[in-house]
């Protein structure tokens, strides 16, 4: 895991959802929009809730644009991250992304 380093706040930030097919993919799509290439947001659901926290780059609040979010949906319609909710993977992560102060914006 890297050192924590300075969070920036507010902004908006524009997710290039064409090619998120799977969950490893939507973790980096969704570390790459506010970041840039390269840096990690968590490789799972509790993992990601923890990067929101901060210590990662970046803290809410931001503004999220997730521009064809719904390759995403359709491909991850039937991988639900939460066992005790009936919620997709894709609902729960902006679910989580809104509980957190990031206004999500889904294209």
């Amino acid at each position: 895991m890297p050192a924590p380093r300075p969070d920036r706040f507010g902004g908006k930030h524009h997710l290039d959802g064409r090619f998120v097919t799977d969950v490893p993919g939507l973790h980096c799509a969704m570390a790459e929009a506010p970041l840039g290439p390269g840096p990690y947001f968590g490789r799972e659901w509790n993992a990601f809730k923890d990067c929101l926290g901060g210590g990662f780059g970046v803290a809410p609040p931001f503004t999220l644009t997730w521009h064809d979010s719904e390759v995403a949906s359709r491909a991850l319609e039937d991988v639900v991250a939460n066992s005790e909710e009936v919620l997709s993977y894709c609902e729960d992560i902006v679910r989580i992304l809104e509980r957190c102060g990031v206004t999500v914006v889904l294209r």
